[in-house]
């Protein structure tokens, strides 16, 4: 299974920024797709997840502010990141996981600029 993410870069606070994320290979049925983020010196940390259903699960520090969607007939999450603040200068990661199996894209950096 490879994850391959697009989108990030540079934004000013206050900002919108939005990524995707498409899996390709052997994915299995049902899973979760989803995004975490590690900031430099910080552990990584769960942005948000969503079902194959929709059902979805944020952080504390993005709720209200992050989307999550997903397409499954084009196996691909999205994150769309609103009201953006200097904290949230960070690699986001996007995840795929089944059972006990994860699979972690090559990390997207996202830079929030005050």
């Amino acid at each position: 299974v490879q994850l391959q993410a697009s989108g990030g870069g540079l934004v000013q606070a206050g900002g919108s920024l939005g990524l995707s994320c498409k899996a390709s290979g052997s994915i299995v049925i049902p899973n979760i797709m989803g995004w975490y983020r590690q900031a430099p010196g910080k552990q990584r940390e769960l942005v948000a997840s969503i079902t194959r259903g929709g059902i979805t699960d944020y952080g504390e520090a993005v709720k209200g502010r992050f989307t999550t969607s997903r397409d499954n007939a084009k196996h691909t999450v999205y994150l769309q990141m609103n009201s953006l603040k200097p904290e949230d200068t960070a690699v986001y990661y996007c995840s795929l996981k089944w059972g006990i199996s994860a699979f972690w894209g090559q990390g997207t950096l996202v830079t929030v600029s005050s």
